[in-house]
């Protein structure tokens, strides 16, 4: 039963970590993220056929703009650190 606690914990820490505040910096990469998971998407979904590289390079397009959106989604500001005062948090 401790586990569950601490993962429902773990949890909710992370979702209240995603509806804090992000820095300017995180929301301009979220939003590149989401232009290149964007143009990765067209790339992969064109009507016409392709080369199999740029498809390829599509995919690739497609994981690194959401591994960045998700990435940059999860920074938040330094003032919303979810660790107590005067404690690091270096996990």
């Amino acid at each position: 039963m401790e586990q569950k606690e601490r993962f429902t914990d773990k949890l909710k820490s992370y979702l209240v970590r995603c509806n804090a505040e992000t820095p300017p910096f995180f929301r301009k990469l979220r939003t590149l993220g989401v232009i290149v998971a964007a143009a990765g998407t067209a790339v992969v979904t064109a009507p016409v056929v392709l080369p199999a590289l740029v498809l390829t390079i599509g995919g690739y397009l497609i994981v690194g703009g959401a591994v960045a959106t998700a990435v940059s989604q999860a920074a938040i500001a330094e003032t919303h650190a979810d660790c107590p005062e005067g404690e690091t948090s270096n996990k």
